[in-house]
């Protein structure tokens, strides 16, 4: 077997990449310009992406696991990347319900990371997240599944800034006349938020919350605000202290401190550098 080795950017596109690093039984961390692929033996173990909520806000906000059990786990095990299995025996998840969600948050990252097949940042082998070992994905499904996702959402509707930009609601049809996920999903647009925001709003899937959305702005209720950003903001100043190894989101200490979703886009940022 070919042993890989830590790679800088090419004009290889990150899915050809992710096909080759199966194929060698890879290990390791894929960065791209909206996220991260993480390897174990040539499997997706987990994907994560600063335009989708993280799995921890995805069990917390839902109501599925306490915020302390989260930060708990995530202080006994984040060293030793054993985050899920520590929340199972410690008994604050079930397993059955860990997977879900896990595989729920990959695949959602999974989109945003191959929504544009872009070049591949660099692959460092060896890297694991912090989560553990969950569930592991054959890179063939993952690539179907992103590419099954897309081109529903561009059935619905095809205009993909939706997926990305700060949206806006459009006067029309009473909301209590809309089906309840789309009516729910149409009252957190407020001009601010973004699809990704608005999935953490909802404790809801971002997928889910993508064929939502489409499907409003196919209904004329809801517009995108400016043309889509880029995947990350403009990097920190070269002063910032801002660690370039993945990691989970910090524990909030204070009302002011920075939104973790922005210091994830900033890592990212860090990272293309």
């Amino acid at each position: 077997m070919i042993t890989p080795t830590r790679t800088a950017r090419t004009d290889e596109p990150a899915s050809a990449l992710l096909g080759t690093l199966a194929a060698q039984g890879a290990s390791g961390a894929l960065s791209t310009e909206a996220g991260i692929v993480y390897l174990a033996a040539g499997h997706v173990v987990h994907v994560e992406s600063a335009l989708t909520p993280d799995i921890g806000d995805l069990l917390t906000h839902s109501g599925a696991l306490a915020p302390d059990g989260w930060w708990e786990a995530i202080d006994q095990a984040g060293r030793r990347c054993r985050v899920g299995r520590q929340l199972v025996d410690s008994g604050h998840l079930a397993a059955g319900a860990l997977e879900l969600c896990h595989l729920g948050a990959l695949f959602d990252a999974a989109y945003f990371v191959l929504a544009h097949d872009g070049p591949a940042l660099r692959f460092r082998p060896g890297v694991s997240h912090w989560l553990g070992a969950v569930r592991a994905v054959p890179v063939d499904t993952v690539l179907r599944e992103s590419r099954r996702r897309r081109e529903l959402l561009h059935r619905i509707w095809p205009e993909p800034a939706i997926d990305l930009a700060p949206l806006a609601r459009v006067p029309g049809p009473d909301p209590a006349d809309l089906p309840v996920r789309r009516s729910r999903t149409l009252a957190q647009v407020d001009g601010v938020r973004t699809a990704a925001q608005i999935a953490t709003a909802l404790a809801c899937r971002t997928f889910h919350t993508l064929v939502e959305l489409r499907r409003l702005a196919a209904a004329g209720l809801v517009v995108h605000k400016a043309p889509a950003p880029g995947p990350f903001l403009a990097p920190a100043p070269a002063t910032a202290p801002v660690s370039a190894e993945p990691g989970p989101a910090p524990r909030p200490t204070a009302p002011d401190e920075p939104d973790t979703a922005l210091l994830r886009r900033l890592l990212h940022a860090l990272e293309a550098l």
